[in-house]
């Protein structure tokens, strides 16, 4: 396992790249020996005409009119490449990102056509499902039963989401837990018991 972790999230036009959405925003943060580097990767795309659905844009408030003054995704491709090669990405509901990553890779004739060639991925849905069987495991459900606080939720955001699930993350799976643990033994108890069935 790579000792570099990268959390990573997309924005997107909509919920299939199949039926040609595209990404439109990418945000990565580097997560060196269970901190936070400082390191970070972020950028907005143009969709290549490809307009916002009416939910996407309201969930990221990223508008057409911003996204035409973007770079395109074959722009960056190369520096987006190198920021994330040989590390492991942290990934909420990996298959929807990777996918549409994949894509884009794909539509660019890229000489990496999947990013799971470069990177191992460690998707925290499927953790947390593991962890939290029969709850809500949103990016969201989470943040607020790991208590974790200080971000700005009203629109989505890649870079915002990312930052977010490294924090996710590095509570799952017992690092950096940010709970008075004196008055809430209880619950280190259920999640020491948690971490024991995975």
């Amino acid at each position: 396992m790579s000792n570099r972790l990268i959390s990573f999230d997309t924005e997107t036009t909509g919920l299939d790249y199949k039926t040609g959405d595209r990404v439109v925003e990418i945000g990565a943060v580097e997560i060196l020996g269970r901190d936070k580097s400082g390191k970070e990767y972020q950028t907005y795309l143009n969709p290549d005409g490809k307009e916002m659905s009416e939910g996407a844009a309201e969930i990221t408030n990223i508008s057409n009119e911003q996204l035409k003054k973007a770079p395109k995704f074959k722009e960056i491709a190369d520096e987006f490449i190198e920021f994330v090669k040989g590390a492991e990405l942290i990934i909420h509901n990996a298959e929807f990102d990777v996918g549409f990553l994949n894509n884009e890779l794909r539509l660019i004739e890229h000489q990496v056509d999947d990013i799971t060639t470069i990177c191992r991925v460690f998707d925290t849905l499927i953790h947390a499902r593991k962890t939290f069987p029969g709850q809500k495991n949103s990016l969201d459900a989470l943040t607020q039963r790991l208590n974790i606080t200080g971000y700005d939720r009203e629109f989505h955001g890649a870079l915002l989401d990312a930052q977010i699930l490294s924090d996710v993350y590095l509570n799952l799976t017992g690092g950096q837990v940010k709970l008075n643990l004196s008055t809430n033994d209880e619950f280190t108890s259920q999640n020491d018991n948690a971490a024991n069935m995975i």
